[in-house]
Protein backbone atom coordinates (compact mmCIF):
# COMPACT_ATOMS: atom_id res chain seq x y z
CA UNK A 1 0.00 0.00 0.00
CA UNK A 2 1.37 2.81 -1.10
CA UNK A 3 1.60 6.38 1.32
CA UNK A 4 -0.54 8.99 0.01
CA UNK A 5 1.02 12.07 1.54
CA UNK A 6 5.33 12.75 1.38
CA UNK A 7 7.35 11.85 4.08
CA UNK A 8 10.66 12.27 2.77
CA UNK A 9 11.82 14.10 5.34
CA UNK A 10 10.80 13.86 9.07
CA UNK A 11 12.21 17.04 11.06
CA UNK A 12 12.95 16.37 15.22
CA UNK A 13 11.97 19.96 17.10
CA UNK A 14 12.37 20.58 20.60
CA UNK A 15 8.95 21.68 22.05
CA UNK A 16 10.26 23.95 24.60
CA UNK A 17 12.34 26.18 21.90
CA UNK A 18 10.47 28.88 20.47
CA UNK A 19 13.03 30.03 18.30
CA UNK A 20 13.24 26.52 16.88
CA UNK A 21 9.28 26.07 16.35
CA UNK A 22 9.34 29.31 14.47
CA UNK A 23 12.25 28.30 12.25
CA UNK A 24 10.14 25.30 11.75
CA UNK A 25 7.60 26.67 9.50
CA UNK A 26 10.02 27.90 7.12
CA UNK A 27 11.97 24.58 6.70
CA UNK A 28 10.89 22.62 3.14
CA UNK A 29 10.01 19.42 5.48
CA UNK A 30 7.39 17.04 4.73
CA UNK A 31 6.85 16.62 8.45
CA UNK A 32 7.89 17.83 12.01
CA UNK A 33 8.10 15.51 14.80
CA UNK A 34 7.58 18.14 17.60
CA UNK A 35 9.50 16.71 20.87
CA UNK A 36 8.61 16.56 24.56
CA UNK A 37 10.73 13.57 25.05
CA UNK A 38 14.28 13.11 24.79
CA UNK A 39 15.13 17.39 23.29
CA UNK A 40 13.28 18.06 26.49
CA UNK A 41 15.52 18.58 29.69
CA UNK A 42 13.83 17.56 32.86
CA UNK A 43 13.45 21.00 34.17
CA UNK A 44 11.24 22.18 30.71
CA UNK A 45 9.40 19.04 30.67
CA UNK A 46 6.27 21.09 32.31
CA UNK A 47 6.79 24.23 30.43
CA UNK A 48 6.89 22.26 27.10
CA UNK A 49 3.71 21.42 26.61
CA UNK A 50 2.58 24.91 26.96
CA UNK A 51 4.94 26.50 24.43
CA UNK A 52 4.05 23.93 21.99
CA UNK A 53 0.52 24.01 22.22
CA UNK A 54 0.39 27.76 21.62
CA UNK A 55 3.42 27.27 18.47
CA UNK A 56 0.76 25.01 17.40
CA UNK A 57 -2.17 26.84 17.85
CA UNK A 58 -0.84 30.08 16.10
CA UNK A 59 -0.10 27.55 13.14
CA UNK A 60 2.12 28.35 9.84
CA UNK A 61 3.05 25.59 9.13
CA UNK A 62 1.69 24.67 6.02
CA UNK A 63 1.06 21.08 4.64
CA UNK A 64 3.68 19.85 6.76
CA UNK A 65 2.44 16.97 9.26
CA UNK A 66 2.75 17.25 12.65
CA UNK A 67 3.30 14.78 14.74
CA UNK A 68 3.75 15.16 19.02
CA UNK A 69 6.05 12.87 20.44
CA UNK A 70 5.17 12.48 24.00
CA UNK A 71 7.30 10.89 27.38
CA UNK A 72 6.54 7.78 27.95
CA UNK A 73 3.51 7.32 30.02
CA UNK A 74 5.82 5.17 32.69
CA UNK A 75 7.58 8.80 33.12
CA UNK A 76 6.02 11.55 35.28
CA UNK A 77 4.71 13.36 32.29
CA UNK A 78 3.97 11.11 29.99
CA UNK A 79 0.21 10.92 30.60
CA UNK A 80 -0.17 14.37 31.26
CA UNK A 81 1.84 15.13 27.50
CA UNK A 82 -1.30 12.72 26.22
CA UNK A 83 -3.78 14.36 27.72
CA UNK A 84 -2.10 18.03 26.22
CA UNK A 85 -1.18 16.56 22.81
CA UNK A 86 -5.34 16.03 22.80
CA UNK A 87 -5.95 19.36 22.52
CA UNK A 88 -2.88 20.50 20.21
CA UNK A 89 -3.38 21.32 16.53
CA UNK A 90 -1.16 17.90 15.52
CA UNK A 91 -2.12 15.18 13.39
CA UNK A 92 -0.58 12.33 15.44
CA UNK A 93 0.65 11.38 18.75
CA UNK A 94 4.25 9.11 19.08
CA UNK A 95 4.65 6.88 21.60
CA UNK A 96 8.18 6.06 22.64
CA UNK A 97 9.34 2.86 22.96
CA UNK A 98 6.29 0.95 21.94
CA UNK A 99 7.30 -3.05 22.63
CA UNK A 100 3.75 -4.21 22.59
CA UNK A 101 -0.21 -3.88 21.37
CA UNK A 102 -0.23 -3.04 24.83
CA UNK A 103 1.84 -0.13 25.00
CA UNK A 104 -0.85 1.38 21.92
CA UNK A 105 -3.47 0.14 23.90
CA UNK A 106 -2.41 2.50 26.96
CA UNK A 107 -2.06 5.71 25.09
CA UNK A 108 -5.69 4.99 23.09
CA UNK A 109 -7.06 4.71 26.52
CA UNK A 110 -6.35 8.46 26.97
CA UNK A 111 -6.26 9.50 23.78
CA UNK A 112 -9.50 7.54 21.86
CA UNK A 113 -9.53 7.60 18.45
CA UNK A 114 -6.48 9.75 17.87
CA UNK A 115 -4.26 8.42 14.94
CA UNK A 116 -1.13 7.20 16.80
CA UNK A 117 2.69 6.82 15.86
CA UNK A 118 5.06 4.36 17.77
CA UNK A 119 8.76 4.90 18.13
CA UNK A 120 10.21 1.44 17.31
CA UNK A 121 13.19 1.40 19.47
CA UNK A 122 13.55 -1.59 21.24
CA UNK A 123 14.36 -5.47 20.71
CA UNK A 124 10.89 -6.36 22.09
CA UNK A 125 9.62 -3.89 19.83
CA UNK A 126 11.34 -6.04 16.63
CA UNK A 127 10.27 -9.15 17.66
CA UNK A 128 6.64 -7.96 18.17
CA UNK A 129 6.55 -6.03 15.28
CA UNK A 130 4.05 -7.61 13.50
CA UNK A 131 1.28 -7.22 16.36
CA UNK A 132 2.03 -3.97 16.86
CA UNK A 133 1.41 -3.15 13.03
CA UNK A 134 -2.72 -4.30 13.65
CA UNK A 135 -3.44 -1.68 16.12
CA UNK A 136 -6.65 0.00 15.02
CA UNK A 137 -5.14 3.56 15.66
CA UNK A 138 -1.43 3.19 14.76
CA UNK A 139 -0.95 4.90 11.49
CA UNK A 140 2.96 5.12 11.02
CA UNK A 141 6.59 3.59 13.07
CA UNK A 142 9.27 5.58 13.73
CA UNK A 143 12.68 3.82 14.09
CA UNK A 144 14.44 4.59 17.25
CA UNK A 145 18.05 3.45 15.86
CA UNK A 146 20.28 5.07 18.95
CA UNK A 147 18.32 3.07 21.22
CA UNK A 148 18.01 0.49 19.13
CA UNK A 149 21.72 0.26 18.84
CA UNK A 150 22.32 0.59 22.47
CA UNK A 151 19.96 -1.98 23.62
CA UNK A 152 21.35 -4.65 20.75
CA UNK A 153 24.95 -3.22 22.14
CA UNK A 154 25.93 -3.73 18.31
CA UNK A 155 28.74 -1.31 16.70
CA UNK A 156 28.32 1.51 14.00
CA UNK A 157 28.93 0.64 11.13
CA UNK A 158 28.26 1.96 7.64
CA UNK A 159 26.13 -1.15 6.18
CA UNK A 160 23.86 -1.01 9.73
CA UNK A 161 25.23 -4.47 9.50
CA UNK A 162 23.85 -5.39 13.42
CA UNK A 163 20.44 -3.46 12.77
CA UNK A 164 19.46 -4.97 10.03
CA UNK A 165 17.33 -7.45 11.09
CA UNK A 166 15.14 -4.94 12.96
CA UNK A 167 14.82 -2.62 10.24
CA UNK A 168 13.45 -4.98 7.91
CA UNK A 169 11.15 -7.06 10.63
CA UNK A 170 9.48 -3.31 11.09
CA UNK A 171 9.34 -3.02 7.38
CA UNK A 172 7.46 -6.02 6.68
CA UNK A 173 4.98 -4.96 9.26
CA UNK A 174 4.35 -1.72 8.16
CA UNK A 175 4.60 -2.32 4.37
CA UNK A 176 1.64 -5.78 5.33
CA UNK A 177 -0.56 -3.16 7.43
CA UNK A 178 -0.31 0.00 5.24
CA UNK A 179 1.58 1.69 7.81
CA UNK A 180 4.05 4.64 6.70
CA UNK A 181 7.59 3.96 8.18
CA UNK A 182 10.34 6.39 9.21
CA UNK A 183 14.30 4.94 8.53
CA UNK A 184 15.78 6.30 11.89
CA UNK A 185 18.01 9.53 12.31
CA UNK A 186 21.71 10.11 10.72
CA UNK A 187 23.60 11.54 13.95
CA UNK A 188 26.95 13.26 11.87
CA UNK A 189 24.51 16.09 10.53
CA UNK A 190 27.87 17.45 8.75
CA UNK A 191 28.71 14.55 6.80
CA UNK A 192 26.98 14.62 3.86
CA UNK A 193 28.02 11.81 1.78
CA UNK A 194 27.53 9.15 5.04
CA UNK A 195 23.61 10.81 5.11
CA UNK A 196 23.34 10.18 1.95
CA UNK A 197 24.69 6.37 1.58
CA UNK A 198 22.15 5.86 4.63
CA UNK A 199 19.15 7.87 3.03
CA UNK A 200 19.49 5.64 -0.28
CA UNK A 201 20.45 2.18 2.01
CA UNK A 202 17.08 2.93 3.82
CA UNK A 203 15.28 3.97 0.41
CA UNK A 204 16.47 1.05 -1.49
CA UNK A 205 14.90 -0.94 1.59
CA UNK A 206 11.99 1.00 1.29
CA UNK A 207 11.34 3.35 3.94
CA UNK A 208 9.11 6.11 3.08
CA UNK A 209 11.81 9.13 4.52
CA UNK A 210 14.08 9.90 7.16
CA UNK A 211 14.20 11.13 10.39
CA UNK A 212 16.38 14.16 10.54
CA UNK A 213 18.44 16.35 13.57
CA UNK A 214 19.59 19.32 11.59
CA UNK A 215 18.00 21.28 9.08
CA UNK A 216 20.75 21.06 6.84
CA UNK A 217 19.92 17.17 6.32
CA UNK A 218 16.73 18.26 4.92
CA UNK A 219 17.98 18.71 1.58
CA UNK A 220 19.74 15.21 0.91
CA UNK A 221 16.74 13.17 2.29
CA UNK A 222 14.22 15.12 0.15
CA UNK A 223 16.39 14.18 -2.72
CA UNK A 224 17.03 10.70 -1.50
CA UNK A 225 13.30 9.50 -1.34
CA UNK A 226 11.78 11.25 -4.09
CA UNK A 227 11.01 10.28 -7.79
CA UNK A 228 14.05 11.10 -9.89
CA UNK A 229 13.69 12.59 -13.30
CA UNK A 230 14.33 9.00 -14.59
CA UNK A 231 12.35 7.44 -12.63
CA UNK A 232 9.55 9.44 -13.66
CA UNK A 233 10.68 8.96 -17.29
CA UNK A 234 11.01 5.50 -16.88
CA UNK A 235 7.65 5.13 -15.01
CA UNK A 236 5.43 6.75 -17.87
CA UNK A 237 7.49 4.77 -20.57
CA UNK A 238 6.24 1.34 -18.25
CA UNK A 239 2.80 2.67 -18.42
CA UNK A 240 2.59 3.64 -22.15
CA UNK A 241 3.96 0.33 -23.49
CA UNK A 242 2.02 -1.90 -21.48
CA UNK A 243 -1.55 0.05 -22.32
CA UNK A 244 -0.24 -0.46 -26.13
CA UNK A 245 0.48 -3.88 -25.31
CA UNK A 246 -2.74 -5.05 -23.61
CA UNK A 247 -5.11 -2.85 -26.68
CA UNK A 248 -3.20 -5.45 -28.70
CA UNK A 249 -4.13 -8.43 -26.93
CA UNK A 250 -0.39 -9.23 -25.13
CA UNK A 251 -0.41 -9.29 -21.03
CA UNK A 252 3.61 -8.06 -21.45
CA UNK A 253 5.42 -5.36 -22.79
CA UNK A 254 9.33 -4.78 -23.04
CA UNK A 255 11.12 -1.67 -21.83
CA UNK A 256 14.70 -1.18 -21.95
CA UNK A 257 15.72 -4.85 -22.71
CA UNK A 258 13.38 -5.69 -19.73
CA UNK A 259 9.97 -7.51 -19.36
CA UNK A 260 6.85 -5.28 -17.96
CA UNK A 261 4.04 -6.82 -15.95
CA UNK A 262 1.09 -5.30 -14.50
CA UNK A 263 2.76 -5.67 -11.02
CA UNK A 264 5.76 -3.48 -12.87
CA UNK A 265 2.96 -0.65 -14.09
CA UNK A 266 1.16 -0.31 -9.84
CA UNK A 267 5.20 0.53 -9.16
CA UNK A 268 4.93 3.27 -12.12
CA UNK A 269 1.42 4.62 -11.07
CA UNK A 270 2.43 4.93 -7.20
CA UNK A 271 6.12 6.64 -8.98
CA UNK A 272 3.93 9.21 -10.35
CA UNK A 273 1.77 9.69 -7.69
CA UNK A 274 4.32 10.42 -5.28
CA UNK A 275 5.75 12.77 -7.64
CA UNK A 276 2.09 14.49 -7.43
CA UNK A 277 2.04 14.96 -4.30
CA UNK A 278 5.58 16.44 -3.66
CA UNK A 279 4.87 19.20 -6.59
CA UNK A 280 1.63 19.65 -4.76
CA UNK A 281 2.89 20.06 -1.42
CA UNK A 282 5.77 22.27 -2.81
CA UNK A 283 3.20 24.34 -4.45
CA UNK A 284 1.19 24.73 -1.31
Amino acid sequence: MAIARPLRSVLYIPGSKPRALDKARGLPVDAIIFDLEDAVSIEEKEAARETLSEALATGGYGARMKIVRINGLDTPWGVDDAKAALNMDADAILMPKVSAPTDLDALAAITGDTPLWAMMETALGMLNAGQIATHPHLQGMVMGTNDLAKELQSRPRADRLGLQSGLGHCLLAAKTHGLAIIDGVYNAFKDEAGLDAECQQGRDMGFDGKTLIHPAQIDIANAAFSPSEADIDLARRQIEAFEAAEASGQGVAVVDGRIVENLHIVTARETLAKADAIAAMMEG
